[in-house]
């Protein structure tokens, strides 16, 4: 059937540059706060009770807004939302920057999440609507995929830097330069295309319904770390939250224009896409977190020190993402780089179950390197699968489930996995009781990370056989998208 092709957008690898720095700004932020966090309680005197909200504030207003900010992305346009998630992300960076108290720091963590949760999906749904290409959008989905997977490897590396030569505060300050190039190079580069505007009227019972229903998850694996997974309190956010989205699903079956159309989750290669990233970036946030505290507390590494010995990861993931995951995208079918790339990742963290107290760097370098190379390979298909085959209007809220699953999966990793290092530290401690006390508590805290670690190398195995099971999509064939549905004209598929 004869169709007329879209023309490409001559500044789209313009575009990219600053898309892909946005994206970046937004990644960094989920880490690298973490590595100041000690020295920034400290200054502004908050409890260890109020501690773990630094984190907690931004992921819950992040996860639980991310499906709105993707439905607004299609219905303002991806450009403007992309402008004004920025813009709104500096100035919030800016307040926390600047927190006086603990009660400013919070509510600048929040406000970040709130517009982290406008940007990301229009950062990724600009993405999809301008690369049109099938050689071309795997060239910049690499880019984008490695951003996405390195960026929080970053953040630590960053964070380390911005502590111990600078101040905490700088943690906060420098989104803003990010965030002004940012702007500068959307306003000058950046023209979203014509079609695909979703104008139809805004779904506030869905919106009402998926927000608090998301925020009760989080919260419920959150405080599951403190109080309990039996609690009382734990219990009921856990069901709450699936009344919430069990009715949250109904409304979106009922209503003419839903937040989320089913349509979107309901193929199988999306279904797929999301549900194995979620479980990657469970196991993922085991590495960043344990492996954090073991170079720090059981290593004595300074925060520079800790966050350059990412950089192998980060480099395997450039690689993965850029130079295997791009190349092989056109030439093989999505789920045989995702379900590999995955099994290598779950490898890397095989060999990072070994830590012992006195495990020497070089012992964990493989494993850094196997994690990185991994994930990039994965997270490129991955990303550009997300978005495929999603009609124009959609591209918005088909992007922002990408970023949901991704940060309500580091939300339920850090509380799971958190949980069950804390179990596995007290078991071992009731057990052993013969030696020098510092010696069996450094034995203990060692344990309970590598059991942990041991869990995150599980999820990763079963990451990579639901990417196998549920990604069925054939090689993308490299032609151009046309006008009119995208469900018919993104790059075709080859079954």
């Amino acid at each position: 059937m004869p169709e007329t092709a879209l023309q490409p957008d001559p500044n789209r690898w313009k575009a990219l540059i600053f898309i892909g720095l946005a994206q970046l700004m937004v990644v960094l932020d989920a880490t690298v706060v973490n590595i100041a966090l000690p020295r920034a309680q400290a200054d502004l005197g908050i409890s260890d009770g109020n501690r773990q909200w630094v984190i907690t504030a931004y992921a819950l207003a992040f996860g639980g807004l991310l499906l709105f900010g993707g439905r607004i992305a299609d219905l303002w346009g991806r450009r403007r939302t992309f402008l004004v998630g920025l813009g709104g992300f500096a100035l919030a960076s800016a307040l926390g920057g600047a927190a006086a108290n603990t009660s400013m720091l919070l509510g600048a963590r929040a406000l970040q999440g709130v517009f982290g949760a406008l940007l990301a999906p229009a950062a990724l749904s600009l993405l999809a609507v301008m690369f049109t290409d099938g050689k071309e959008r795997a060239k910049a989905f690499g880019i984008y995929g490695a951003i996405a997977g390195g960026g929080g490897a970053i953040g630590l590396i960053l964070g380390g830097l911005l502590t111990e030569y600078l101040n905490w505060r700088w943690t906060f300050y420098v989104n803003i330069p990010f965030a002004v190039v940012a702007i500068a190079g959307a306003i000058l580069v950046i023209r979203e295309p014509a079609v695909g505007r979703n104008r139809s009227k805004l779904d506030i019972p869905g919106v009402l319904l998926v927000t608090s229903g998301l925020v009760s998850l989080v919260y419920a694996f959150t405080r599951a770390e403190s109080h309990g997974w039996t609690s009382g309190g734990t219990l009921g956010l856990f069901v709450a939250a699936a009344v919430l989205l069990v009715a949250f699903v109904f409304v979106e079956s009922r209503v003419k224009a839903p937040l989320l159309p089913l349509r979107v989750v309901l193929n199988r290669n999306r279904g797929g896409v999301y549900l194995s990233l979620g479980l990657a970036v469970i196991g993922m946030f085991g590495l960043f977190l344990f492996l954090t505290y073991y170079l720090q507390v059981v290593l004595q590494y300074s925060p520079v020190t800790t966050g350059l010995a990412f950089l192998p990861m980060v480099a395997g993931m450039i690689t993965g993402s850029t130079q295997i995951g791009a190349r092989l995208m056109t030439r093989m079918p999505a789920r045989y780089l995702m379900a590999p790339g995955f099994l290598v990742a779950s490898l890397g963290m095989l060999v990072l179950t070994q830590i012992d107290i006195d495990t020497s760097y070089w012992a964990i370098l493989p494993g850094l390197v196997l994690m990185g190379l991994g994930m990039g390979t994965a997270f490129m298909p991955a990303m550009s699968l997300a978005t495929y085959g999603v009609e124009p209007k959609d591209a918005g809220v088909a992007s922002a489930m990408v970023n949901t699953s991704q940060q309500v999966g580091g939300a339920i990793g850090t509380a799971l996995l958190n949980t069950i290092a804390t179990s596995a530290m007290a078991a071992y401690l009731k057990d052993h009781h013969d030696g020098p006390k510092q010696l069996v508590q450094a034995q203990a805290m060692v344990h309970s990370y590598s059991t942990a670690i041991w869990w995150s190398f599980g999820i990763l195995i079963l990451a990579g056989l639901v990417a196998f099971t549920f990604v069925n999509a054939g090689r993308p064939q490299p032609h151009t998208v046309a006008e009119g549905n995208v469900e018919d004209a993104v790059p075709v598929m080859a079954h």
